[in-house]
């Protein structure tokens, strides 16, 4: 979707400053949320591609004030409401009501911890051959979905250079609707700076990003 979210070429937001010696959370509540998050998304409440596409949904000014780990409570704060974990009743009362829905795969105990937290793996057999291969000049699709994409728009109607081929892999835009895996073969396609920026921009910039096949068409 087009949302705020995706601010690739965008100006008007200040520069990127890093924080020296940042902590991994700045508040206690926050590795709260992580645990949630990734509980929740283990017992099968939901996917990855899913709760990302949760979070682009929150309001741009809501987004644009809200801190990383804000960001990923309200969003998973609407999802559960979406999907029946929770309702708004609840929400407002700080309890349950009523009770939970069941999970897909149930409750965890400590020595699962470790597994939860870690990232799953999305590599597939690729049900087709790949179309494009590396050297191949590609552009990246002008489309612009109502829902979830892994495609900047920076890139969108550019052309640029596969230069690695990842193998196949869960396409996100389907799987974040719970439309199916889906997969897809998974390219890293490199731009030049200028043809994304303008004559005006850095000749030396390249920029690379890693594209689904059903972004891209022949060049």
């Amino acid at each position: 979707m087009n949302g705020v979210h995706d601010m690739g070429g965008m100006d008007g937001f200040g520069k990127v400053e890093p924080e020296p010696n940042e902590p991994m959370f700045h508040e206690e509540w926050e590795s709260r949320v992580l645990a949630m998050v990734r509980a929740m998304g283990a017992a099968g409440a939901f996917n990855i591609d899913t709760s990302r596409f949760y979070r682009e949904t929150i309001p741009p000014h809501v987004y644009l004030s809200s801190s990383y780990y804000k960001k990923w409570f309200l969003g998973l704060e609407e999802m559960l409401i979406e999907k029946g974990y929770l309702t708004r009743e609840e929400v407002a009362a700080g309890h349950a009501m009523q009770p939970g829905k069941a999970l897909k795969h149930g409750k965890f105990d400590l020595g699962q911890v470790e597994r939860i937290m870690v990232r799953g793996q999305f590599a597939r057999p690729a049900p087709s051959p790949a179309k494009f291969n590396i050297g191949d000049r590609v552009r990246a699709k002008n489309i612009h979905p109502a829902t979830h994409t892994r495609l900047p728009r920076y890139v969108r109607g550019h052309v640029g250079v596969v230069e690695l081929n990842h193998g196949c892999h869960v396409f996100p835009d389907t799987a974040a609707m719970e439309r199916g895996e889906n997969p897809q073969w998974l390219y890293t396609v490199v731009f030049e700076g200028r043809d994304l920026w303008g004559a005006d921009g850095d000749p030396t910039l390249k920029v690379s990003i890693d594209a689904f096949e059903p972004y891209l068409d022949p060049a």
